[in-house]
């Protein structure tokens, strides 16, 4: 199967599924409760600030009004709190967990530090995301929409890992042919964020609910400068530009307009297989193991209330972009996509982690 086949049926069944309800439970009463929602990365990144912004209105949806209270695990690039959740049982539904392409992507390429298993999970809530990769004022000045006047600098990142959603831009920088340098070991992408502001890192990339937070303010005061996002999917598969960020070019367009980076072969294919895997079905909300289905129904039909107010497109749009949600069966169909790559495009990355970081996962 092609990537773009893959993109395409994957994307397209879980639009198709999105439309289904599941009805809450009548007897299902969180009144006086107050329900954790574990995020395993520090609370200055994207997953924080997803999940910030959903908790106050879950909260609202699901019955008896329970606190929606996000706490943090952070460490080994959110495996640490991946592995604490998979020893985690239903008790009363008041456990919650976030994932994001960093918790997918080591599970994908076999990373010994994994122990857990998402098909033991119930996922309740999905969406999208992008991300903008940006530079400091003085290299900024340098691009001119292709990367052919960034190669002759060399960049520092602060990064989560290689085998975390950091391969992504990792592989695309390499791709366009920058000298990238990252710094391993900090617990989120606000962290990185934190190290462009000081002048640590002088390259630095955040999903969309980390940049509209605080990266944007950087940008509009002069002292940063967008150079790209990741793009977003159409229908067919094809990576068009971000509609949170319509402005900006895709990595697409800047590879098409740099010297020697092809938007065909083994790297792009591996790369956009895993774009697919870390951004269209970026984050998801978790109940454990062993849930009874009247609470995981519960916890589904408030997250589609959520996503039915009148107001929720203006107010997400502003806090994590212009993405879907989904909920329900569309969630489980999200689950898949979020969690399969095809074997070439894992081939191709491991060989790369090993010959580019001295990464050995197999």
């Amino acid at each position: 199967m092609t990537v773009s086949n893959f993109s395409r049926r994957a994307i397209l069944g879980i639009i198709a599924a999105a439309g289904f309800a599941v009805p809450a439970s009548a007897e299902i009463d969180f009144t006086g409760k107050t329900i954790e929602w574990v995020i395993p990365f520090s609370e200055t990144g994207g997953s924080a600030k997803w999940a910030n912004f959903f908790a106050p209105l879950l909260s609202e949806e699901l019955p008896g009004n329970p606190t929606v209270v996000v706490k943090f695990k952070p460490g080994a690039g959110s495996t640490k709190g991946a592995n604490w959740f998979q020893d985690q049982n239903h008790k009363d539904g008041t456990l919650l967990f976030g994932t994001s392409g960093s918790t997918q992507f080591p599970y994908l390429l076999g990373d010994p530090r994994v122990r857990y298993e998402y098909t033991d999970w119930t996922p309740v809530m999905a969406s999208g995301t992008g991300g903008v990769a940006y530079l400091n004022a003085e290299d900024g000045a340098k691009f001119d929409g292709s990367a052919n006047g960034l190669m002759d600098i060399d960049f520092i990142y602060g990064s989560q890992g290689a085998t975390r959603l950091d391969l992504v831009p990792l592989l695309a920088w390499q791709m366009l042919g920058m000298n990238v340098e990252p710094v391993f070991g900090i617990k989120g992408r606000g962290d990185g964020r934190l190290m462009f502001e000081r002048g640590e890192a002088t390259i630095d990339y955040q999903t969309s609910s980390g940049y509209l937070k605080g990266s944007a303010d950087m940008v509009a005061a002069g002292e940063a400068v967008p150079i790209m996002t990741w793009g977003a999917l159409d229908g067919d598969g094809n990576i068009v530009r971000d509609p949170t960020f319509p402005e900006i070019p895709t990595f697409k367009e800047v590879c098409e307009a740099t010297d020697g980076c092809e938007t065909s072969g083994e790297a792009w294919d591996a790369w956009k297989a895993f774009f697919v895997a870390g951004f269209p079905v970026q984050k998801l909300a978790f109940l454990p193991a062993g849930t009874p289905q009247d609470v995981i129904d519960t916890y589904t039909a408030a997250f589609e209330a959520v996503v039915a107010r009148a107001d929720f497109a203006e107010i997400s749009s502003k806090r994590v972009g212009k993405y879907s949600v989904f909920t329900g069966d569309a969630a489980q169909n999200a689950l898949g996509t979020a969690t399969s790559v095809p074997a070439e495009a894992k081939s191709y990355v491991l060989d790369w982690l090993n010959s580019s970081y001295g990464v050995q996962l197999n």
